[in-house]
């Protein structure tokens, strides 16, 4: 426990790391963890030295609907895919983020299946969330905060990803969340727009911000690399060394 950090670099070499981080990989609406796993390999290629993740899928079932929007069809939905969302936000079953006020059916129930999760696969060092299922994640970051979980994380990652409007969830978002979140979100988000995805990142002590000139989904490009890499690389140094023994400015 006493060993100091003399050399941030060498420390996430191949040879070196003894454990890669474990992230739980939450996905968004009208999706499943298979079709948000084929879409974020390009992501995953990108942090793989330092991170292995593990996909869920919600408990929650979604009515398909008769036509796609051109959003449903951005974020990877087709008819034929079994689609779930983890909760609703009105008493009609359905779910959009731009939604103010309503329900937030089955919030409890999805609660209870990461708990579960993570007791039988866990634990969890970070955790990803994807839209509503980001939305998801910050509500849980939240209540970790709060000492509400029977579990923990220690980082997230929060792509496209804004704040419930769902009343029960007004009473959330009240003090600053000290947790370390990476924030993704595009510039030409139609689904979520940008200001929402701003508006939680500042519920965060300090937020990584990643913004991109696309819409709505995870880019995995050059631009985007070099932080998400410096992120994971911080996050595992943090679980080997402590956070008092790392200088983020080396990383």
């Amino acid at each position: 426990m006493g060993e100091t950090l003399e050399n941030p670099q060498k420390c996430c070499t191949n040879e070196t790391i003894p454990q890669k981080l474990k992230v739980l990989a939450i996905h968004g609406y009208r999706q499943n963890g298979s079709i948000f796993r084929q879409k974020t390999g390009s992501f995953r290629k990108m942090v793989h030295k330092w991170a292995e993740f593990t996909y869920i899928t919600a408990p929650h079932k979604v009515r398909l609907v008769d036509e796609l929007t051109t959003g449903d069809s951005e974020i990877g939905q087709s008819k034929d895919e079994e689609q779930y969302g983890w909760f609703f936000n009105r008493d009609d079953k359905s779910f959009r983020g731009i939604r103010k006020g309503g329900p937030a059916i089955g919030f409890d129930e999805s609660a209870q299946l990461i708990e579960d999760i993570v007791k039988s696969g866990g634990p969890f060092d970070g955790i990803l969330g994807f839209s509503q299922g980001a939305c998801f994640v910050g509500l849980l970051c939240d209540l970790q905060q709060r000492g509400l979980l029977n579990f923990k994380f220690n980082f997230a990652i929060i792509s496209s990803g804004f704040k419930s409007g769902s009343l029960p969830h007004l009473k959330y978002y009240s003090d600053i969340l000290t947790i370390p979140t990476l924030h993704i979100f595009g510039e030409n988000d139609q689904i979520i727009p940008t200001e929402m995805s701003e508006a939680l990142s500042y519920c965060f002590e300090e937020p990584t911000i990643v913004k991109h000139p696309g819409g709505h989904f995870l880019p995995a490009s050059q631009p985007q690399k070099h932080e998400y890499q410096k992120f994971f690389k911080l996050q595992l140094l943090r679980k080997q060394y402590g956070d008092q023994q790392v200088d983020e400015n080396n990383v």
